[in-house]
């Protein structure tokens, strides 16, 4: 391949638009080009996202938090609560939660959580009291640390494209009429204004469509269906009235599959992910409205298909977001892996002086490759393990679930319990979701392993007051609604 100077970018959607402000200040002497169709609707949901988020936002980006959150008006994340499996819930965190050792202890926490596992470190204890975030100095909310965002995806596309424009980006309102290859290579684009364009690089966003890796390229797809059985969601929602914010999303058990609830500041998202080989669209729809009596539009079903492209990167075309691979978002993990992508993509032309060769692509491909499989397997751990109902859809998952990759760390998890050294039955390291990921579902659902505690009572003692001091701090923070107040106040600063 060429020296890459020029670079491409189809699609105009939150994917295309973070690949392009992340080419531009990462790599800023390249020619950032960006053709988006104003034929196609944005996915209008909202959107939950992952500590990755803002890192990469603020820290990696450079964008502004006052613009960004005056712009977009997000409201936090501290994890996810799950109605899950046999406990009434338990939260996931983008902290460390079980294989950490608290003072005076002799095993790691993940063996004292039987009981309650609500407050082993502070974001939990934060979603488990109602708050938001300690507070610091004269109760002024702290803002940092591991913390995500609910956002609604066209405030976030619609301050994207303003920021873009004011990036250099080159952009192009036009519709893609049909793409030409060359063996591996696409030579050019051609859209309906009757314009030509190519670049060295060009950068597949369309979306589900995969124009060019898969339409074009005709790039095999693997599904993960061995894995993961929704292909569906119905989606709806309601104005917010005197329901708490939460800084949290929640994922709901349900028959044939799973209910989230994403929190913004006016609106409350609700949206049911199930099977159609165990629910009709009509059926699953009437289980959403018999939860959630209070929705107000006009539910619309979403079909879709896990899996991902068998490779990402094919001579000149590099597919990233939804055109790289899907899953549903029990874990919110779009965003993320649409980040990871494009950073690995920008170290690999970065590594081989913009040069990259066929073992550049070929060691992209297994990396990104590894982490829609790792995310595959571990979705999959919350489907094998859930057993709080006990319908044809869950037994399904019981018995057929595969865990891929990570069958062996569930097994070595089933002889060391919650134990830190499982982290060498991690089949690739560093991964994503660490051991921390994995140990969070396992303990929260209870699953059983061979090396059960019973705390004496002096641990018991010191497992109290280690709890009793966690309260106190959530007890002087603040919830979603003073964070927000506070942030909006003329004499904040960031």
């Amino acid at each position: 391949m060429k020296q890459i100077k020029s670079v491409l970018i189809l699609g105009g959607g939150s994917a295309g638009l973070i690949t392009a402000l992340t080419f531009r200040r990462l790599m800023p002497d390249l020619r950032v080009e960006l053709a988006r169709s104003v034929d196609i609707g944005v996915i209008g949901v909202g959107e939950g996202t992952t500590a990755v988020f803002p890192e990469h936002f603020f820290d990696v980006l450079g964008i502004s938090k006052e613009e960004f959150y005056r712009e977009t008006r997000p409201t936090w994340k501290q994890g996810i609560k799950f109605i899950w499996g046999p406990r009434d819930h338990f939260f996931y965190t983008f902290d460390f939660q079980y294989d950490q050792k608290r003072e005076g202890l002799a095993l790691a926490n993940g063996f004292y959580a039987d009981d309650d596992c609500s407050l082993l470190d502070l974001p939990a204890a934060l979603m488990q009291g109602g708050k938001a975030f300690a507070t610091g100095p004269l109760g002024k909310p702290i803002i940092s640390g591991g913390y995500a965002f609910h956002i609604e995806n066209h405030s976030l596309v619609s301050y994207l494209e303003k920021v873009v424009a004011a990036s250099g980006v080159v952009l192009h309102d036009d519709t893609l009429e049909h793409a030409e290859r060359e063996g591996d290579q696409v030579t050019r684009l051609v859209f309906k204004s009757g314009e030509e364009r190519s670049a060295d690089l060009l950068i597949d966003a369309s979306g589900f469509r995969a124009e060019l890796i898969g339409r074009t390229l005709g790039t095999p797809f693997q599904e993960f269906n061995h894995s993961l059985f929704c292909d569906k969601a119905v989606i709806g929602g309601w104005t917010r009235t005197d329901e708490p914010l939460h800084a949290y999303t929640t994922a709901e058990t349900m028959n044939s599959g799973w209910c989230w609830q994403i929190e913004h500041e006016h609106w409350i998202n609700r949206g049911y992910v199930y099977s159609s080989r165990f629910i009709s669209d009509e059926d699953a729809l009437a289980e959403l409205l018999a939860k959630n009596p209070k929705i107000s539009n006009t539910p619309r079903v979403v079909p879709f298909r896990s899996g991902r492209y068998e490779s990402n990167w094919v001579g000149n075309v590099a597919a990233v977001g939804n055109a790289s691979g899907f899953v549903e978002p029990l874990e919110a993990t779009a965003l993320a892996q649409l980040i990871y992508e494009v950073r690995w993509l920008i170290e690999k032309i970065r590594v081989t002086g913009g040069c990259p060769d066929e073992q550049t692509k070929a060691d992209y491909n297994r990396i990104i490759g590894q982490a829609w499989d790792e995310i595959r397997d571990f979705l999959a751990f919350h489907y094998k393990f859930n057993t709080r109902l006990d319908t044809p859809f869950w037994k399904h998952c019981h018995e057929h679930t595969s865990l891929g990759d990570y069958e062996s760390f569930y097994q070595s998890y089933r002889k060391l319990g919650p134990a830190p050294e499982t982290i060498h039955a991690l089949p690739h390291r560093p991964n994503i979701y660490g051991i921390e990921g994995y140990l969070t579902m396992l303990v929260g659902m209870k699953v059983p392993h061979e090396r059960p505690h019973c705390p004496n009572e002096q641990e018991r003692a010191i497992w109290e007051r280690h709890n009793r001091a966690m309260k106190a701090r959530v007890m002087a923070g603040v919830d979603s609604v003073q964070a927000l107040a506070a942030i909006r106040r003329p004499t904040w600063q960031w």
